[in-house]
This record gives C-alpha cells, structure tokens and sequence, in this order.
C-alpha cells in the first residue's frame, strides 16, 4: 500500500521508470536509494516498499531484513568510500517524509568535527552546486550494487529491477 502525498511512495509507485540513484538496491520489502540533496557521496536512504510511518508498525519480516540491510549497506559503503563507520539514523518527520526511512551515511575520516554525530544533518539539503550530482550518484549507485551482489567492481549490473 501507498500513499499518494508521500514522497517515498510517490517513488515506488515509478519503481521500473527509477534511475540507479533511486534504487541501488531493493528486495521485496526495502529500496535503497541516495539522498537527492546531499554533499556526501555514498549518503544512502533504506525506506519500507509500502508506506509506513512508524518503526512498531514494521512486520516481523520487513524488521528482520532491516538489520540485514543495515549491516550489508555499511559494508558495501565501507569497500566503496573507505569510510571509518556509517551513521544510521531514522527520524521521518519532515513535511511529505513521514514515510519511515533510514539514513545509512558513510562517516569519512576527513569529517570536521563540527558534522560528526547528529551534525552530519548540516551536509543535507545543500545547495545545489555542493551536492553530489545525478551523475555522481548514480555512479556511486552502481559501485555499490556490484558490491552486494559480488559482481567485479569496474562494472555493475545492467540498470533494471
């Protein structure tokens, strides 16, 4: 089920029209996309395949794949960015972002001290020339998705569901 003013849902409902970007990778109960408005490449968003707003309301299935999904995403951004760790965070409460999701973010070693913790909220909603391009992201798309499926890393699968 979906919900036509969400955001997220919006997106499943164009699921097979969805660039790379917005759907590196996806099962029956998840898609992971990039964050479209970010100065972090490799910045993931791991959101529910039907609209909920609420992790209590997660079904016993949907909850066990989320861990598997988190640690599988942190490994795959640790082989692609060389990351130190990966921050996991859910909030879903901006105005059209009810839709329950999970911020998985590559947290470099780089990283000023001023964006560590819950800083790292400063690198979203960027301006446009700072965030990562469609381009960039896609890119970062497809390294990703050779990674969790095992495939030789100068090339991903082709661009389908």
């Amino acid at each position: 089920m979906t919900t036509p003013l969400c955001y997220a849902c919006g997106q499943e409902a164009r699921f097979g029209e969805l660039p790379p970007r917005e759907r590196v990778v996806s099962d029956e109960y998840w898609r992971v996309a990039h964050s479209f408005n970010t100065a972090v490449p490799g910045w993931l968003v791991l959101l529910p395949r039907r609209h909920v707003t609420a992790v209590h309301d997660l079904t016993d299935a949907e909850a066990g794949a989320l861990g598997v999904w988190q640690v599988r995403l942190s490994r795959a951004l640790r082989e692609a960015t060389g990351c130190l760790k990966t921050y996991v965070v859910q909030f879903a409460e901006s105005q059209g972002f009810a839709h329950v999701h999970f911020h998985i973010v590559p947290r470099m070693a780089d990283l000023s001290a001023a964006h560590r913790g819950p800083g790292i909220f400063g690198l979203l909603d960027r301006p446009e020339p700072e965030r990562v391009t469609t381009e960039g992201a896609d890119r970062m798309a497809r390294a990703l998705r050779a990674r969790l499926h095992g495939l030789p890393h100068s090339w991903g699968p082709p661009d389908t569901p």
